[in-house]
């Protein structure tokens, strides 16, 4: 399967708990992290959730 870059772009910091907790799901722990995941609705869901916080990278 095909594969998506996602990169933490802004702090979770101020944010509710479950936005904490999807950034925490997809790995991302640290500001400029990037983490490799499988592109599945999944995945897709999650970015969507914290859509403001992260970006996909080609």
């Amino acid at each position: 399967m095909a594969t998506i870059k996602i990169k933490q772009i802004k702090s979770k910091i101020g944010y509710p708990v479950d936005q904490k907790r999807t950034l925490e799901a997809l790995g991302l722990r640290k500001i400029s992290q990037v983490v490799e995941k499988e592109d599945t609705p999944v995945i897709r869901g999650m970015i969507q959730k914290v859509h403001h916080l992260v970006e996909v990278i080609d």
